[in-house]
């Protein structure tokens, strides 16, 4: 029997060649603003990658391709990375967040969904304990 070769399935959230620094300079918010750049110079040194404005709203460390076991479709998608949307921030973590129950429990306000973390600002969490969580999240996708 022939290996079924899988497809790389066509996402709307891609890398652009737009400047990180001029999408966060444009936040609003002040407070948003300040969080967005520890929270970019905090993936930069955990991940050693340069950021990346993904479809205008994400900023990305890294790049990988991930395949479904369920559908067997592939997909090109950040390591880790983080949105400063209105409400919150999304961290992008790319496993499940459920493993990181323990630190969880000491970080601070935040919700959590699948592969995200949501942190309405950073004076909300215990930022070591932040950094913890995404050197995790990491090294498990390297």
């Amino acid at each position: 029997m022939a290996e079924k070769k899988s497809k790389l399935a066509e996402i709307k959230t891609k890398p652009t060649a737009l400047s990180v620094d001029e999408f966060i300079n444009k936040i609003a918010d002040e407070q948003k603003r300040n969080d967005s750049f520890v929270l970019l110079d905090l993936m930069s040194k955990i991940s050693g990658e340069q950021p990346v404005l993904w479809s205008n709203a994400i900023i990305g460390f890294g790049n990988k391709r991930f395949k479904s076991a369920a559908t067997d479709r592939e997909v090109d998608w950040l390591l880790i990375g983080f949105a400063p949307r209105k409400a919150n921030f999304s961290l992008y973590l790319t496993v499940n967040v459920k493993d990181h129950a323990e630190a969880l429990q000491k970080l601070g306000k935040h919700k959590t969904g699948v592969g995200c973390l949501y942190i309405n600002k950073l004076v909300d969490v215990d930022l070591d304990v932040l950094k913890d969580i995404v050197k995790t999240s990491l090294a498990k996708l390297v």
